[in-house]
């Protein structure tokens, strides 16, 4: 493999993780949500009525859906693979839009981006697609485009049902999916009253079935959930445990989503603040932009 087939093969995967990790990971729910099960102590509303756990999450799922955007700070961990922090503006009014930066700070991730000279990309999010700025080294060797353009629809070709299930998430994720992981788990409890950066919070703990989930809270067609669930299961997926924190306003401003894989234990926390931020993002100049098929097609070419 020559240099210039390593660099962008190199680009490609780091670009599909960071897509996967910056926003999927944010909620990993679908486009439904289910309120059976609750347990654990009970809240109160602003009038002191006593609330369930799930309906004091509903209410919470619904002013967080419709605060329309956030400022999102997160960090991740995967095993040694990497570790990874995002931070930004999103916004999930009309589909998924906003930019990120994305910084690799550690695992072999990392590594292969310090080797294209750099170890931070932008990511923005429109609609229809993704896009992520990549370094000078990567531009080198991909005709001098610095971008690498991810429409939606091909995602599929990410790697069967995961693939089909990233595209369904990058199109319907918001931060108020993790609510719905809870809503989904059959297991929500509510752990009680904490402090977040200063702010009083509600704080609920859950475990998450995650082939089950899938299977709840997707659009996907069998095939396609049947090819996720093996994959889910050769990763070695098998539940999530999701804890959440909402303010007085019924706001979602913390999250923290626990894992076990074939590569290690994976986590993911992330804070929301400033709902209702005004969120602009644009493409990229198209002089300077590779498109992701365009990219997997020279990777085929060159073996």
């Amino acid at each position: 493999m020559g240099k210039s087939t390593g660099v962008r093969r190199a680009g490609v995967s780091i670009v599909a993780m960071g897509l996967l990790s910056g926003v999927a990971a944010c909620g990993s729910g679908g486009s439904g949500s289910s309120a059976e099960g609750s347990g654990g102590d009970r809240a109160t509303d602003k009038g002191g009525s006593v609330l369930s756990p799930v309906a004091a999450l509903l209410s919470a799922e619904k002013s967080t859906d419709r605060a329309d955007s956030a400022k999102v700070e997160s960090t991740t961990t995967m095993g040694s693979v990497m570790s990874m922090t995002a931070d930004g503006s999103l916004g999930w009014g009309d589909g998924i839009t906003g930019t990120l930066t994305i910084t690799y700070t550690g695992g072999s991730m990392a590594d292969t981006m310090r080797q294209m000279g750099t170890t931070s990309m932008e990511a923005r999010y429109l609609p229809d697609a993704y896009y992520a700025r990549m370094g000078d080294a990567f531009a080198e060797q991909a005709g001098g485009k610095h971008w690498i353009r991810y429409p939606y629809d091909a995602l599929e070709d990410l790697g069967g049902g995961s693939g089909a299930y990233l595209k369904d998430q990058m199109q319907n994720t918001t931060p108020n999916q993790s609510v719905k992981l809870l809503l989904a788990s059959g297991d929500v409890r509510r752990v009680g009253e904490e402090k977040v950066r200063g702010e009083d919070t509600t704080h609920y703990s859950g475990k998450v079935a995650v082939a089950d989930l899938a299977t709840r809270n997707s659009n996907l067609s069998e095939s396609q959930l049947a090819d996720l669930k093996k994959q889910l299961e050769q990763a070695g997926v098998t539940t999530e445990t999701v804890d959440i924190w909402v303010n007085d306003d019924d706001l979602l401003v913390k999250k923290i989503e626990k894992g076990e894989t074939a590569n290690g234990q994976y986590t993911q926390t992330a804070y929301y603040s400033d709902y209702g931020t005004e969120v602009s993002v644009e493409a990229p100049p198209a002089g300077d932009t590779a498109d992701f098929s365009e990219l997997l097609r020279k990777q085929s070419s060159t073996g």
